[in-house]
């Protein structure tokens, strides 16, 4: 008679699958909760140069977007000149990932929960379109820094960020000696290099002309939609691993 449970257990798998979807549709046009992000996203005419693209729908206001474009911006007190100037196309790069970072509502997908002081909320393995990574890693290669991964370990005694005790200015190819190397381990892994090209619909671009319309929005969909579809929410798991034990002594019995 076990075939009997079989439409429960069908009844149950569908609605664990709708409450997934609807759990999850807080994945698009969202903001994160760090330290300068707004709250929800909206438009911000005055978005200063490179972040410009997000201007039409940003998590990050005016004067955030200006702070990332000076050498040592109030926001977090870090410089990228630590191991001296950073060459501009290098330093181009860099902006463009904070803007992306401050600005972006589309990395929803990605978002998740964290316990630092500045921020409860950062994006995990994004994945970031193979010619943006790879441009990225050959306009920084003849730069200089003296770390692998900046997220943690500078010497901030002086009140910005200096290389710690020990540690060598070298090049960037030095320390990152591919592409993936560079995108994956500068900042914990909040990107994964991905095999998708730029336009592909699966993968994040950190450049985009605004003009064009901004395609990280087909992206966040894609792999929200495709998270809503395989995900099981928070909690059901004990449930359904609850009714399969019961069902086996039921059956042993």
């Amino acid at each position: 008679m076990a075939w009997t449970l079989i439409p429960l257990l069908l009844l149950l798998a569908w609605t664990a699958s709708m409450g997934s979807a609807r759990a999850r549709t807080d994945l698009l046009n969202v903001c994160m909760d760090a330290k300068h992000h707004k709250a929800k996203p909206g438009p911000e005419d005055k978005l200063h140069n490179q972040c410009t693209p997000w201007k039409e729908k940003a998590c990050c206001s005016a004067s955030t977007s200006q702070e990332l474009h000076k050498d040592i911006s109030l926001l977090y007190n870090f410089t990228w000149d630590h191991c001296g100037k950073m060459e501009p196309a290098c330093r181009r790069h860099f902006i463009q990932d904070n803007c992306l970072y401050e600005c972006s509502p589309n990395l929803g997908p990605w978002i998740r929960e964290v316990n630092q002081s500045w921020r409860r909320e950062r994006f995990l393995h994004v994945p970031l379109c193979k010619e943006d990574c790879q441009r990225w890693w050959e306009d920084c290669r003849t730069s200089y820094t003296c770390k692998a991964n900046w997220h943690r370990g500078w010497d901030w005694t002086s009140g910005i960020n200096k290389c710690p005790a020990k540690t060598t200015c070298r090049t960037f190819e030095a320390y990152f000696p591919t592409p993936a190397a560079l995108c994956e381990g500068l900042w914990s892994h909040s990107y994964q290099a991905s095999n998708y090209s730029r336009g592909s619909g699966r993968c994040i671009q950190m450049w985009f002309d605004p003009a064009q319309g901004n395609p990280n929005e087909e992206v966040a969909r894609f792999y929200a939609l495709a998270m809503s579809a395989g995900a099981v929410p928070q909690g059901a798991e004990p449930l359904l691993l609850s009714l399969a034990l019961m069902l086996l002594l039921w059956l042993l019995s």
